[in-house]
């Protein structure tokens, strides 16, 4: 299976909690472009998984824009502080896709790559906001089984 991972596109500061932050005017920007790519690139995933968290779902919904045969799926396991070896065994329900993307929060996304690539320090990666980046997890999902395939900013997209 192929895992991309993609953390949120920008989003306001200020709101009246942190799950309620929106993606301002960039980040909506940043997410279509995000969708673009995937679409030229020819990226597209069995399934797309969000956190339920505003900024991260209104992402995933502008990259599907993008992606009309992709299927959404909210899910809570990724909402902020999400663990890396719990995110592992939730992704293990959708291995019988070949491709999945994991729209979610940094540093948990950076924590998830670290694992699956086998790195001593999970918070070795820096996952910056409208990064997309694909993990080959073919030899299962398990600590040091994928390989690195892309890690690309949105201002190269």
């Amino acid at each position: 299976m192929l895992i991309y991972l993609l953390r949120h596109a920008e989003a306001e500061i200020l709101a009246a909690s942190d799950e309620a932050r929106r993606l301002t005017p960039k980040g909506d920007e940043q997410a279509l472009r995000v969708g673009k790519f995937c679409q030229r690139q020819g990226i597209e995933p069995a399934v797309i998984l969000s956190s339920p968290v505003t900024r991260a779902l209104q992402t995933a919904k502008l990259v599907a824009k993008s992606l009309p045969e992709v299927e959404l799926v909210e899910v809570p396991w990724a909402k902020c502080g999400m663990d890396p070896w719990a995110a592992m065994d939730e992704l293990k329900a959708y291995a019988k896709f070949p491709s999945v993307m994991l729209v979610g929060h940094q540093p948990d996304l950076g924590g998830l790559a670290a694992v699956l690539l086998g790195m001593d320090n999970v918070q070795a990666l820096r996952v910056r906001k409208a990064l997309l980046m694909g993990i080959d997890a073919s030899q299962g999902l398990g600590t040091g089984r994928g390989t690195l395939q892309f890690f690309v900013p949105v201002k190269l997209m």
